[in-house]
């Protein structure tokens, strides 16, 4: 088992990590707002399966990382190793891309507007902080957790 948080993912700074939960409770509102359906089949989290990729920011998987429960090493891009049951167990710190993402197609269009919004605003934060953005899959970070240092 990783035991994370990993030493390597804990420098981001108290105010940074509280402005991207920030900026996670404003998404949460406005997700809420479209009302899209979730019947909590977990298709989200099975990538390989149902053909998408979970892409987050350096911030996002610092954020992740500080808080998510252990997971095994050597994360493959073929589902979300913090998915059980079909349930997240990194909800709280879970990514922006979790936080949209509904298979339900009348919101389709709306949760890429989100999306496109709130990476905008994350890339924002990043450079107002003086922080290098880097954008890659899950896998990527919970494999190389020193690429979303912020610092």
């Amino acid at each position: 088992m990783c035991s994370c948080p990993s030493p390597l993912v804990t420098l981001m700074s108290e105010q940074l990590r509280r402005k991207v939960l920030e900026l996670y409770q404003e998404v949460d509102r406005e997700v809420a707002a479209a009302g899209p359906v979730c019947i909590a089949s977990g298709r989200c989290c099975r990538f390989k399966e149902f053909g998408h990729v979970l892409f987050l920011t350096n911030l996002e998987a610092e954020v992740l990382l500080h808080s998510a429960p252990p997971y095994e090493p050597g994360v493959t891009p073929d589902f979300c190793p913090f998915q059980k049951d079909n349930l997240c167990t990194a909800r709280e710190p879970r990514p922006l891309s979790c936080r949209v993402y509904y298979c339900d197609p009348t919101y389709q269009e709306t949760g890429n507007r989100l999306t496109e919004t709130y990476l905008h605003r994350l890339k924002e934060l990043a450079e107002a902080n003086g922080v290098d953005y880097l954008y890659a899959p899950l896998h990527h970070f919970l494999n190389h957790p020193e690429d979303a240092r912020t610092v």
